[in-house]
């Protein structure tokens, strides 16, 4: 039986690569469609690579017209929280005329399946925990507005061009594909686990903790973190939910489980048996102290269960992703060779 042919913008980054790879192990056929600005094509093991950019109309017209999807899992995006609140016009222009871009191009080639990589940064401040998906939607950083304002977009695309989609809220995404072969790999990284990682491999120096004072258990912020392929495997779910049923979903992804950064901290400290060095800062705008999913929905719908997201497995498997990349460290990036 033939592959059916599925559009993954930003497919070479990080969580976008992992769900190709998904994509590919469930018979689809994914073709990644990313400008490269923070991918990897070394990441793009499972089908081609059409280096373009989502704001490229006549592009995206030969991407379509050449391989016909069914469907476009949308990950192309800007999602740097402290960023976004400096340079919040990179995050509108990119976020959200983009995806217009990307929309009105799928409406005049007539395909109507849709996943959006969302982000529980429109929910705000949570007023309750853990956060439900029809908790208030009230994002306090321009990425988290982007997002939201996109939502809005595609809730009227669906009831005007009859669009069926799939909206995706994520928690924390963290760890590396098991195998070793993809992981995360920012040119600036900002996240708390890489981070702390490449100091343990003496790459950066200490590692900054912005906030010691939120009303949490610790001081530190809370989140949720999942793993990278447990995520992943929920896009293929819902693509295929979308496909047989035509029915439109919006869900959380998280497991449920909050961790403060110092318990991260701790944790990687205790998994290798070292200190890792790090500085106390202040907090940064736009973060809000506590993140944590209700997955039930998730778990009710689409019988999807968070199967490689301890914590234990997290680290470990983010750590063995960052070893492969300090052996295989070149200057040019794009000529690592993966062990």
């Amino acid at each position: 039986m033939s592959r059916l042919p599925v559009i993954v913008t930003g497919g070479a980054g990080y969580i976008g690569c992992h769900c190709c790879k998904a994509l590919y192990h469930q018979g689809f056929y994914p073709i990644t469609y990313d400008n490269l600005s923070s991918g990897h094509s070394y990441a793009v093991q499972w089908g081609p690579l059409v280096v373009g950019d989502i704001l490229d109309k006549e592009k995206l017209h030969q991407l379509f017209s050449t391989y016909r999807p069914i469907a476009v899992i949308h990950f192309a995006a800007l999602a740097i929280v402290s960023e976004s609140m400096i340079a919040p016009e990179k995050y509108y222009k990119n976020n959200l005329a983009g995806t217009l871009s990307l929309l009105e191009a799928m409406h005049e080639f007539g395909i109507k399946n849709f996943l959006f990589s969302s982000t529980c940064a429109t929910y705000g401040n949570p007023q309750f925990l853990p956060i439900t998906e029809e908790h208030p939607q009230d994002p306090i950083n321009p990425y988290g507005k982007s997002k939201w304002m996109i939502e809005h977009i595609i809730k009227d695309y669906a009831t005007i061009h009859q669009l069926r989609y799939g909206i995706l809220r994520y928690f924390n995404a963290a760890g590396a594909d098991p195998s070793g072969g993809i992981g995360e790999n920012h040119h600036n990284e900002t996240h708390l686990i890489p981070k702390l990682i490449e100091a343990s491999l003496q790459l950066t120096p200490n590692v900054p903790i912005y906030g010691t004072d939120f009303p949490t258990r610790d001081g530190s912020a809370i989140r949720d973190y999942i793993h990278v392929e447990d995520l992943a495997n929920a896009h293929v779910l819902t693509l295929q939910y979308l496909l047989e049923t035509k029915h439109n979903l919006t869900l959380n992804l998280g497991t449920g489980q909050g961790f403060s950064v110092l318990e991260i901290i701790k944790a990687l400290e205790t998994l290798l048996k070292q200190k890792i060095p790090v500085e106390n800062k202040e907090k940064r705008a736009g973060d809000p102290p506590v993140l944590v999913a209700d997955n039930t929905k998730v778990k009710q719908i689409l019988q999807w269960e968070p199967k490689i997201s301890s914590l234990d497995t997290i680290l470990l498997s983010a750590w063995n992703w960052h070893n492969v990349l300090k052996k295989n460290r070149v200057i040019n990036e794009e000529s690592i060779t993966l062990v």
